[in-house]
């Protein structure tokens, strides 16, 4: 007697509902512009993450009154997330493009959203920690996926335009960022920060199944390289912590040191790993295309550009008795700007432009306006114009650089190269708060002021100004160096897959 040890068909049915992507309804896939569908779902995603990040500081005072924590214990609150998350972006994108884009997509928002719901219902400090790592963990398969998704879903003459919007969509998350945060925190509690994600987590998880195409082109992933995993947490974790401690943090010369050894060693080890395994976590051969390796570079340089002055221009106008209310606002004219130009620079640049000549002119104008820093007195009426410029040459310079990251890559590694741009844009991000925050430090020789008073703060804004313009150069070598020759044949095969994957997509 042979014994059928198959699951029931209900249960297979619903194994496969869970482990398989649904398609698109046919009125929407047959729509002439339906990728824009798509491209808005997943702006869902990119505005939620940037409200996100720019949102929790403002609950520091809450969570430490609430919990009666130190100043340094409730950073752990930002600190832990941003660890897991430029940890989990690369090999997040690996299971995407074994499994589907779409599947990871869709788990990561339900994963955020219960995270955050269950951040919001923390009984203790170290248990809100906990569930922002597991929160990072679901924003690294929303992140990792996005740019893919994007690519993928567009075609090839206006991904440029696609990856604008979404940019856009970045900016305005950020920038409505402190002021949400402020009125949830002033009129509620500081749990409505986190309790804010659910019905919009909701609405994206609705949105995106029915808009969302299915992944065609797949990586097949044998095994998961858990080694090389361990490998890439214990090196970016390392740096991460390396750079934020020698920022501030009352941590002794030797263990920044250490941090910074681990780092390093971690990070040979995870390249020596990947030349030998057999399914590695990071196909190599992508850093070695010219326009991927010069693009990640400047996509670091240019988020770098982009947070610094977030910690830059608060402590400056602060300084000087501005209030915080003032000072967010004349900050808002950086992201306010991105926003204009990601959006609208199609309709004003010309279209024979390429992505590498809007990067240069990106490059040269986010530039220039830092340059300024260095020779105009930090006031309200300097730094408006200033970050306005920045912001817009920031608008140029992200979606064409982007554009030619990911068409450089393989449909096939669309994840895989998603969760790179967004590991390196984590970077930028990271060493524009730390590297700023140091040279306020040693320039201004003193906490805010106190010892060092106005003038040693401006001496610090200078010292901050030549890191921000220090990186638009490096940017702006990035553009020049990068995607000249390399870039045309990787270009091609990438933009030949997604479009044979657009035609196949459901």
């Amino acid at each position: 007697m042979v014994t059928d040890t198959r699951p029931h068909p209900s249960v297979r049915r619903g194994l496969a509902l869970l482990t398989s992507e649904r398609p698109r309804p046919e009125a929407i896939r047959a729509r002439p512009n339906g990728w824009w569908l798509a491209v808005a779902a997943v702006c869902f995603g990119a505005f939620m993450g940037q409200l996100d990040a720019s949102i929790v500081t403002l609950t520091y005072g809450g969570l430490r009154t609430e919990f009666h924590a130190s100043l340094a214990a409730v950073e752990w609150v930002s600190l832990a997330y941003l660890l897991a998350l430029v940890a989990l972006l690369v090999p997040a994108g690996r299971l995407a493009d074994a499994h589907g884009r779409k599947l990871l997509y869709l788990y990561g928002f339900a994963v955020f959203t219960l995270a955050s719901a269950a951040c919001g219902f923390a009984p203790s400090l170290w248990a809100l920690v906990a569930f922002r790592v597991v929160q990072a963990a679901g924003a690294a398969m929303m992140q990792a996926n996005s740019v893919a998704l994007v690519t993928t879903s567009a075609p090839r003459e206006r991904m440029r335009s696609a990856l604008g919007v979404q940019a856009a969509a970045q900016a305005l998350g950020l920038a409505l960022g402190p002021t949400v945060g402020g009125a949830l925190v002033s009129t509620l509690d500081w749990r409505w920060v986190f309790w804010v994600n659910v019905p919009v987590g909701v609405v994206a998880l609705v949105g995106g199944h029915y808009l969302l195409p299915r992944t065609r082109a797949r990586t097949r992933v044998t095994r998961f390289d858990w080694p090389g995993l361990l490998l890439l947490a214990a090196a970016t974790t390392g740096a991460l912590m390396g750079v934020s401690a020698a920022s501030g943090l009352p941590v002794p010369g030797w263990g920044v040191a250490a941090l910074f050894l681990i780092a390093a060693g971690a990070g040979r080890a995870f390249v020596r790993r990947q030349r030998r395994a057999a399914a590695p976590l990071l196909d190599l051969a992508l850093l070695r295309v010219r326009a991927v390796a010069y693009g990640l570079v400047g996509a670091l340089s240019g988020y770098l550009v982009l947070f610094g002055p977030l910690v830059l221009v608060p402590v400056v106008l602060t300084a000087r008795g501005v209030s915080e209310l003032t000072a967010g606002l004349v900050l808002t004219a950086l992201p306010a700007g991105f926003a204009l130009a990601a959006t609208g620079c199609d309709r004003v640049l010309p279209r024979r432009l390429s992505d590498r000549g809007r990067c240069l002119a990106g490059a040269g104008i986010f530039t220039a306006a830092l340059t300024a820093l260095l020779v105009v007195p930090p006031g309200i009426g300097e730094l408006v114009p200033v970050l306005a410029v920045t912001g817009l040459g920031l608008g140029v310079f992200t979606p064409a650089n982007n554009a030619l990251i990911m068409g450089a890559i393989p449909a096939r590694s669309s994840g895989t190269g998603g969760g790179l741009v967004n590991m390196t844009r984590g970077l930028g991000t990271a060493l524009g708060v730390a590297l700023v925050t140091l040279a306020l430090q040693a320039g201004g020789g003193g906490d805010g002021g106190g010892n060092g008073g106005v003038g040693a703060w401006l001496s610090g804004s200078r010292a901050a100004a030549v890191v921000l313009v220090a990186a638009s150069v490096v940017a702006v070598g990035a553009a020049w160096f990068g995607p000249g020759a390399g870039a045309g044949a990787g270009a091609g095969v990438g933009a030949r897959e997604r479009m044979k994957e657009g035609m196949r997509e459901g």
